[in-house]
């Protein structure tokens, strides 16, 4: 197993905003864009490193880089379930874009800015792990300026078994959600044949943390494992409430037929006590 967990954003940082992983975070971003738009180098315009991470504890956990072409890219793993991501998301990329202007720059030198949104939780009402949006017309769905674009990225959504994955977004998003549970001596053929994939998984289970970067990867893996087990938790009652409702309408329709106690508790295996309390809160 891998000795950090990617889905941890400090360990994301640490991973793709690493200048010496520029490769990794290059490729990653290949495969969330179009054929056409695919890059060949960037700049990483907040790079991790130790100095900074001393100084602010590492506050801001997204990674910001300029292509070769000039367009802009906002890459952030969150792990926190928010309401309103759907606006964070678009305040980010305003922010990000806005910010290309300094003074005196006029609005001809603004570049496309893209923004992808790694989520650890559901976000959208879409049945797809990744979606994209755009500016568009509504009625010709002509786009109006190919400066905003908007990609997010539903761990949650994606249920897919390794003899299923098809594409470089289906292999890094395999990645980002079960790397902790591949060995570096081990990867799967399926991620392997991606060269960088292969890079980070081995990246993940050799990199070394100071004491101070080893304490705040802990609390968040920590957190991100009480969370987990808190929505298993939540899910678990929902379905043992769900069912105790079903059987208790099951039971209300039984006795309204005039169906008698003792012949509900044979038939339900429920006890003479519960058959009574459905029958006096319906008052039959």
């Amino acid at each position: 197993m891998c000795r950090l967990n990617p889905r941890v954003d400090f360990a994301f940082k640490k991973l793709f905003g690493s200048e010496e992983n520029k490769d990794i975070l290059i490729s990653f971003i290949n495969s969330v864009l179009d054929e056409e738009e695919q890059i060949k180098d960037l700049v990483l315009k907040n790079p991790y490193n130790a100095k900074n991470f001393k100084n602010d504890k590492l506050s801001i956990l997204d990674v910001k880089a300029v292509d070769e072409k000039g367009v802009w890219y906002n890459i952030e793993m969150q792990i926190t379930d928010q309401d309103y991501y759907d606006k964070r998301a678009l305040y980010y990329w305003a922010r990000l874009y806005t910010g290309q202007l300094e003074s005196g720059i006029n609005y001809d030198k603004l570049e496309k800015t893209i923004v992808i949104n790694v989520l650890n939780f559901n976000c959208l009402d879409e049945e797809e792990y990744h979606n994209v949006y755009q500016l568009l017309n509504r009625q010709s769905k002509e786009e109006l300026i190919d400066h905003l674009e908007i990609h997010f990225i539903e761990l949650e959504k994606y249920n897919k078994d390794l003899s299923e994955v098809q594409t470089a977004l289906d292999r890094w998003t395999e990645f980002l959600k079960r790397a902790d549970q591949y060995d570096k001596d081990q990867i799967p053929s399926q991620l392997a044949e991606v060269e960088s994939i292969e890079k980070a998984i081995k990246v993940l289970d050799t990199i070394g943390l100071t004491k101070e970067e080893r304490e705040v990867y802990e609390a968040r893996l920590k957190w991100l494992r009480d969370e987990e087990m808190a929505l298993k938790k939540a899910e678990r009652k929902g379905m043992e409430r769900g069912i105790e409702r079903g059987i208790e309408k099951i039971v209300k329709s039984m006795l309204e037929k005039g169906i008698g106690v003792e012949e509900i508790i044979q038939m339900t295996d429920l006890d003479k006590e519960s058959v009574n309390k459905i029958k006096e809160s319906y008052n039959i």
